[in-house]
């Protein structure tokens, strides 16, 4: 499976938003955007996990700039967590 981060999206984007809008590429499994723990507000990011590497490559070229909610976004592969200690 190929999990990507999408970047600067519009606090009004959702996790539906961005299953629907990623299903032109391919199967999305899941999609999440991230938020504030305190005010429950997107912090603007957010993760799309692709079945397949093939559809998650085919993601990044048919999304990455592109526009969606009126933001230009950002989709890369996503990186493993680091320890922020």
């Amino acid at each position: 499976m190929g999990k990507l981060y999408i970047g600067n999206l519009s606090y009004s984007t959702t996790g539906d938003t961005l299953s629907e809008a990623f299903a032109s590429a391919g199967t999305v499994v899941s999609a999440v955007v991230i938020s504030d723990r305190a005010t429950g507000r997107s912090k603007g990011f957010g993760f799309v996990e692709m079945s397949t590497e093939a559809e998650a490559k085919a993601a990044i070229e048919l999304w990455d700039g592109k526009e969606l909610d009126g933001r230009t976004i950002k989709v890369n592969e996503a990186r493993p967590m680091t320890d922020r200690r």
